[in-house]
């Protein structure tokens, strides 16, 4: 009768401990990079415009955003993380950005604290997305679960995060990975709100991709490497030599964010799609756009920002819009899609 109980408090810990670990030891990935540093955009001495006139507006899954930018999943599960999660909403709603909460597992297993991810009542207009790993439709997870997690949030759309590297390091994480596919693919079918796949920090290959589009999956966060690195993170956890080995040997396995950006969009002109994975000021976010993506994820900075205040997190989107806004008028773009189609972002050779 008591496994459930110590379940949700394993889960509940883990939340606080990867809050704890990000903000305080260095978990970034070592030595592989973003892969945006390979590029360089073209500077307009000359842009033809008035910057008052610049437009960094989009839409993605039919939502209006004021700016290409979305708050990635974090956390949720904590009184620390209810803090966390409403100051950024209280920001994404000021500023009409998007938003992602942390895996919200925890509100399954432990109802009570479904409230520190129930963040609609701050962001009423926003995009909102819902999250859940991949993984759990292999342990007793089903659609029931995953309408809970989004009437938590009364989210417009659900992330399933896909992360076997991180449950291989993971102290008791879950690794039966088989048949994954079929269940994303009935899960599509049924559920009422879109299903974006995400990675954690380890990239999704084109290949990949385009399996998950074919079962069904509505947009793709390629979530690639080069920027937090949850085997670090994990290996910080370890409760013995082989997970915390584990983790610094892995510390730098993935695929690049841009790698991941340029090959999913070649193989899939359409699709609607997020980069995230160490992208750290607005100046990635529009060499990413120009890549391809259509909205750029930032998390580390948002965490960091939001632990200390949200007026924190309010300059820090003032900030990332101010730096969008001047890549595009010293390019000479006035819109995302002209920045997207100018040809502006050359590779360095």
């Amino acid at each position: 009768m008591n496994a459930p109980t110590n379940i949700s408090a394993q889960t509940q810990n883990r939340k606080a401990d990867h809050i704890r670990i990000c903000l305080e030891e260095d978990v970034q990935c070592d030595r592989i990079t973003n892969g945006l540093e390979r590029y360089r955009f073209t500077h307009s001495c000359l842009p033809e415009l008035n910057h008052d006139d610049i437009d960094i507006s989009t839409t993605f899954l039919g939502k209006n955003l004021d700016a290409p930018l979305l708050i990635s999943s974090m956390t949720g599960g904590t009184e620390q993380a209810a803090i966390i999660n409403q100051r950024l909403a209280q920001v994404a709603q000021h500023y009409k950005i998007a938003m992602g909460v942390g895996s919200q597992r925890v509100a399954v297993e432990k109802p009570q604290v479904a409230d520190t991810f129930a963040v609609r009542k701050y962001a009423p207009d926003v995009l909102l997305l819902a999250n859940l790993g991949a993984v759990q439709l292999n342990y007793k997870y089903g659609l029931d679960e995953c309408l809970r997690v989004v009437d938590i949030l009364e989210a417009d759309a659900l992330i399933l995060h896909i992360n076997p590297l991180q449950e291989c390091i993971q102290p008791k994480g879950d690794t039966n990975f088989r048949g994954l596919l079929d269940k994303i693919s009935i899960l599509c079918s049924k559920l009422p709100v879109p299903v974006i796949a995400k990675e954690v920090g380890n990239g999704i290959s084109a290949a990949i991709a385009q399996k998950l589009l074919a079962a069904g999956v509505a947009a793709i966060d390629v979530a690639g490497a080069g920027g937090t690195s949850w085997a670090k993170v994990e290996s910080e956890r370890a409760e013995n030599p082989l997970q915390r080995r584990l983790g610094r040997t892995f510390a730098d396995w993935g695929l690049p964010t841009a790698e991941c950006i340029t090959t999913i969009r070649a193989i899939a002109p359409n699709v609607p799609l997020i980069a995230s994975g160490g992208l750290r000021h607005g100046l990635d976010v529009a060499a990413a756009i120009a890549l391809g993506a259509d909205i750029a994820g930032l998390a580390m900075p948002f965490l960091q920002a939001a632990a200390i205040s949200e007026t924190a997190v309010a300059e820090l989107a003032e900030v990332l819009i101010a730096e969008i806004t001047t890549v595009l008028f010293c390019t000479g773009n006035a819109t995302l899609y002209q920045l997207k189609h100018s040809g502006s972002l050359q590779r360095i050779e």
